[in-house]
Order: structure tokens, then C-alpha cells, then sequence
């Protein structure tokens, strides 16, 4: 009976010192604890499923620059916009407003470009592409007619 009684008392201890803690113990794991948020979830387009490099770059473009008509033989881009606005404009889909936080996937061997939506301010981008053949050059300029 003292056995029950001691064990009994044990865990009624832990019970009040346990929610005392709680708040310090859930503040240290919410600081320490790196936050995930899923952006883009998706097939590969237009490479054979195949990936052999991927390739991280970071693009910053002044205000109202564009680049050329282009092209990545054999690689899927994805761009995920970091502050500003990008205006990408894909071959067949038409131009898309992309803003800071928002995400576009270009599928491999479509024609597209990018330009900075703004005439002040500076646009940063994370840009990734994922490349089935490394050996092809990573990027053709592609020429339109306007």
C-alpha cells in the first residue's frame, strides 16, 4: 500500500511541475524548430523524368530589365520570386504577374522570359533548374518576331 501511495505521489508531483514548464519548454522547441512551407509540388515537364544536375541560381534584376527570349534544353525552371514582381512570359500561356512569395514552373524546352514588373525597384529570385542532360548548353537565346 505505501508502495502505491509513494508511486501516486510521485506523479501527482510531476503533474504540477509539468504544466509550469510547458509554456518555457514550447517557446525553446517553436525557436528552435526550422519551418517547412511546401511551395511547388510537381512532375518533371518535358525531360524524360530524368534528372542528372540541378542547378541553383540566384537572379536579381533592376528596375524595368528583361532578359532575352530563351530557352534550357533538356531542364525544367522553376522560379520562386523573392521581392518584386516578375513578369514571365511563357511561349503559349501569355505573360503572369509573379510576386514576392509566389512560385512558376517552366517546363524544359519552351520558350519563355523575364522581366522586373517594376520601373523603381530591384527584383530577386530564387531560380532552379532541373537538368536531364548537363553535356547540352544550359540556356539557348530563342529570336521572335514582335
Amino acid at each position: 500500500m505505501r508502495l502505491v501511495r509513494r508511486r501516486f505521489l510521485q506523479l501527482a508531483g510531476g503533474a504540477t511541475i509539468l504544466p509550469a514548464m510547458s509554456p518555457i519548454t514550447l517557446a525553446q522547441t517553436a525557436q528552435g524548430t526550422p519551418k517547412l512551407k511546401q511551395l511547388l509540388k510537381a512532375d518533371l515537364q518535358g525531360q524524360g523524368q530524368s534528372v542528372q544536375e540541378t542547378v541553383v541560381n540566384l537572379l536579381e534584376m533592376g528596375p524595368a530589365v528583361a532578359s532575352p527570349w530563351h530557352m534550357h534544353p533538356g531542364a525544367q525552371e522553376i522560379i520562386y520570386v523573392l521581392d518584386g514582381t516578375l513578369v514571365v512570359e511563357v511561349e503559349e500561356r501569355g505573360a503572369s504577374d509573379v510576386k514576392t512569395g509566389e512560385v512558376i514552373l517552366i517546363p524544359a524546352e519552351v520558350p519563355h522570359l523575364a522581366k522586373n514588373g517594376s520601373a523603381s525597384m530591384m527584383a530577386r529570385a530564387l531560380v532552379t533548374h532541373s537538368r536531364a542532360d548537363k553535356d547540352k548548353p544550359f540556356l539557348v537565346v530563342v529570336k521572335r518576331s514582335t
